[in-house]
């Protein structure tokens, strides 16, 4: 039996035309037709026998004759041959062959169809090429549509510009020949542009998000919050980061970064100040500051004041309220301060530290030493940036878990001296529980997908008794410690406190009650003058706002003129005096609630830890 052996065969098959019998003519050849049973692929497997044997020859094939057109959509899978007396089905995705009778001839081929496991895997390119399979159209826009899938190419270069965006790619991986291949074998239509070509892109982007970030903040109707931080490289140069936070129109939280510059020496107040007045001007925003949170550091106060000097008659109450001192460094700087009674044995567990993290043959025997007394810990052993106590507190943690793993090695590494002692790690470990307090806090910090102000204030005053209790420890160390951290918390609070507290009032979980429930216990019998301070920043605060939102309008042409009196009518000017006199201390006899007075009249909300504040101000925003 002659068989059709690949696709090429088929191909050159189909432009032969020789004519066939008709199918109620028996062919010549009924052997041939008998063995050819409907579920008998035509395998295209086979190899061609070699024209040269006169005893091998292929059947002609052709198409069909003159038959109604075929409707069904099975066909836009498959082709249908002639051969041999037979109609052929020859898929088009893994070249099976089937048979195509008259009788429910689309059924099976139906079937296969759906089981087909290389319909969904198709090469590109010869999909392009065989039209007949997937339709290709190339439009007046450069863009090929093909299928259900249209190509951009400059879609496609906006993507690529994205992702090294993104990750950081370096812009030279357009040029990478691995990277041009792995590209060309995902779509090679793509045509890959040159490093210069995807600056240019990058820049574009910049560009376009530039602008819809300028618009969306000239619309803006809130306040911006402003943070900035000065970062330093390796090569001890200077970067300066500011960053814009805000309540959008649909009141999610938003934070953009502004602009991150490279500031020369000497980092003064006026330089800082000069290139944080130039991004507020860059982006038109010198009106709608509300605070700006920095550093505790005598540079950023004076940076602070020459601000508060330039945009005073833009700041809420006239600036009382711009400057914001970073929590998290305030309780780097407390914590700092008392982690310096315990210098001696912090030494000692970090030299120790620094020891064994110094080569890989180190990492390595320290490794085998703590598998060895079966110790659980999986932790790898990290040093401390003197800087940033919470590392000194992983440190720790991390130590103290090893502990005996130092003590034994001290045996086997004779270079290995400088081991700690027991009072130094029963120290370390009650330190370390200490701690946690202020890692805890810090973490509720520093969240950056929901706002964290009205969490300040609690969590500062638990911590504040915290220290006093931990002032009355018996434990000379703890003691000592806790009076240094205090001492710089107070000096610290005495600043924010009045800030802390506003924020937490505008939770409704809260309100005035937790400033009335705190207060007493740290200013005992002048709580209640602190309290007034609080409220009084509250509506000093709403005032501001309510006088910028409604400026007096001007007078229309219409208006009635006012009244005058001449110098000649004494006595109806001493009337008309007392009268105004009598309709100003009527009205001011009267007080008129305010919306802040609603709110804090009506009960706080029960209390739950899941509480998404910004979305309960959307709903009752109408209220207030």
């Amino acid at each position: 039996m002659s068989t059709i052996n690949n696709s090429e065969d088929v191909a050159s098959c189909k432009a032969t035309t020789v004519s066939q019998p008709s199918s109620t003519t028996q062919p010549a050849n009924s052997s041939t037709h008998s063995q050819l049973e409907p579920s008998t692929p035509i395998n295209p497997s086979h190899s061609l026998p070699a024209a040269s044997n006169p005893t091998v020859s292929l059947p002609p094939i052709s198409n069909l004759g003159k038959k109604r057109k075929m409707t069904s959509t099975v066909w836009d899978h498959f082709e249908k041959v002639h051969h041999s007396g037979n109609d052929w089905a020859i898929c088009s995705y893994c070249k099976t062959s089937l048979k195509a009778n008259s009788k429910n001839e689309t059924k099976s081929l139906h079937n296969h169809i759906e089981k087909c496991a290389k319909k969904g895997n198709q090469d590109i390119v010869k999909c392009l090429e065989k039209q007949k399979q997937i339709s290709m159209d190339i439009r007046n826009d450069g863009k090929v549509h093909f299928g259900n899938f249209t190509f951009d190419q400059e879609k496609s270069r906006r993507e690529l510009a994205c992702a090294i965006i993104l990750h950081e790619y370096p812009l030279s991986i357009t040029d990478h020949v691995g990277f041009r291949k792995f590209v060309a074998s995902l779509q090679p239509l793509f045509k890959m542009v040159s490093r210069n070509s995807i600056k240019k892109d990058i820049l574009n982007i910049y560009d376009v998000e530039f602008n819809k970030l300028y618009k969306s903040l000239e619309k803006l109707k809130s306040r911006i919050a402003i943070t900035t931080d000065m970062w330093t490289l390796n090569q001890k140069k200077g970067y300066m980061s500011i960053t814009a936070h805000y309540i959008d129109d649909f009141w999610v939280l938003q934070n953009r970064i502004l602009r991150f510059v490279y500031v020369p020496t000497p980092h003064t107040k006026e330089e800082l100040a000069k290139y944080l007045m130039e991004a507020f001007s860059k982006w038109n925003i010198e009106t709608k500051i509300s605070t700006i949170t920095v550093d505790n550091c005598s540079t950023n106060d004076g940076m602070v004041s020459i601000v508060v000097d330039k945009l005073f008659g833009d700041l809420l109450c006239d600036g009382a309220v711009l400057h914001m001192r970073c929590c998290a460094h305030i309780l780097n700087l407390v914590v700092k301060d008392g982690l310096a009674t315990i210098e001696s044995s912090l030494s000692r567990i970090r030299d120790s530290v620094v020891f064994w993290v110094a080569s890989p043959q180190r990492v390595e025997k320290f490794e085998e030493m703590a598998r060895q007394l079966k110790i659980t810990c999986t932790k790898k052993l990290s040093l401390d940036c003197k800087t940033r106590w919470n590392s000194t507190y992983h440190m720790l943690q991390t130590a103290i878990e090893y502990k005996d793993v130092f003590s034994r090695l001290k045996i086997r590494e004779k270079s290995y001296k400088d081991v700690p002692t027991y009072d130094d790690w029963e120290m370390a470990k009650r330190v370390a529980e200490k701690l946690e307090t202020f890692h805890s806090i810090t973490e509720i910090f520093s969240g950056r997908k929901y706002p964290t102000s009205n969490c300040f204030f609690i969590s500062i005053c638990q911590l504040r008794n915290s220290i006093m209790e931990w002032m009355s420890s018996d434990d000379d160390v703890i003691k000592s410690m806790s009076a240094r951290m205090f001492e710089k918390f107070e000096k610290y609070w005495s600043v924010v406190h009045i800030v802390l507290a506003v924020a937490v009032i505008l939770d409704p979980r809260y309100k005035i009650k937790v400033v009335e429930y705190y207060f007493p216990m740290i200013y005992g019998d002048n709580a209640s003058n602190e309290i007034e301070q609080v409220k009084v920043t509250c509506y000093n605060l709403l005032n501001d706002y309510q006088s910028r939102a409604f400026k007096p309008k001007s007078q229309s042409s219409s208006s009635v003129p006012p009244i005058s009196i001449s110098e000649n009518q004494g006595s109806l000017k001493k009337d008309f005096s007392n009268l105004v006199a009598f309709l100003n201390s009527s009205s001011t006899s009267v007080h008129v609630k305010s919306e802040l007075d609603h709110y804090l009249e009506e009960p706080v909300l029960p209390w739950m830890q899941e509480f998404d504040i910004l979305n309960w101000w959307k709903t009752n925003g109408i209220k207030y």
